[in-house]
Formats: C-alpha cells, sequence, structure tokens
C-alpha cells in the first residue's frame, strides 16, 4: 500500500526520487566519484570535498520545487524529508538510499568501541 504520505504531499516523494535519479546522472556519478576518491575516507575531507558536490546535486534538482538554490534550501529540504520519514514507509526508504549516496557507512574504529561512537541516523 502506498505512504499515507502520499495524499498530504505527493510531491515529496516525486522531488525526492528526482533527487536520487540525479546522482545517477553519468556526470553527477563521476563528480561524486572523484570528490570520494580526494577524500580517502576521512570524514574532515568527505566534508571538505563530497558535501558540497552532494549540496550542489541536490540544489539543481530542488530549486524547481520552491526551494532557494543555497545551502539553506537543502537544508530545509532536508529538515521536511527528515519531518516525514517516521509517517511514510517509502519516503523513509528513499531517505536513507539518498544518505547512502554521500555518506560513508560509519564504521567505528577498533581502538573506539564500546566508547560510545557516533550513532547515524
Amino acid at each position: 500500500r502506498p505512504g499515507r504520505l502520499a495524499a498530504v504531499c505527493p510531491s515529496l516523494a516525486a522531488v525526492l526520487a528526482e533527487v536520487i535519479k540525479a546522482f545517477g546522472a553519468p556526470e553527477n556519478a563521476q563528480r561524486m566519484e572523484e570528490a570520494r576518491d580526494n577524500a580517502c575516507n576521512d570524514m574532515g575531507k568527505m566534508l571538505q570535498f563530497l558535501l558540497p558536490v552532494a549540496t550542489q546535486i541536490q540544489q539543481d534538482v530542488i530549486k524547481a520545487y520552491g526551494f532557494s538554490n543555497d545551502g539553506e534550501g537543502v537544508l530545509k529540504f532536508a529538515r521536511l524529508i527528515k519531518s516525514y520519514e517516521s509517517q511514510d514507509p517509502e519516503i523513509a526508504s528513499m531517505s536513507g538510499k539518498l544518505k547512502a549516496m554521500f555518506l560513508p557507512p560509519m564504521t567505528l574504529p577498533p581502538h573506539a568501541a564500546g566508547t560510545g561512537g557516533v550513532a547515524t541516523s
């Protein structure tokens, strides 16, 4: 059965799907791959190289839907998605896919195990 959100905000799922599709476009996939290579799995470098590329790709899509064409627009989009994740399994699933595209899987170094590592959500 489709998520309950479909009746409330049919376009959010569509915009999210379009953003995910944009990450899969060859030129964007290449930009993300280059940024990943530059970051070398270093979290600080991920923020430096990968996040700006991911933000730009999202901005290019969401500006057509009334979000401002800057980092604040992307943050508002992310907050909107987050606010619907618990109500709509489809939104939650797509949000997870989107995050996986630019957030590395969090693994704790062996010496940090059991010391309260950073949770991902």
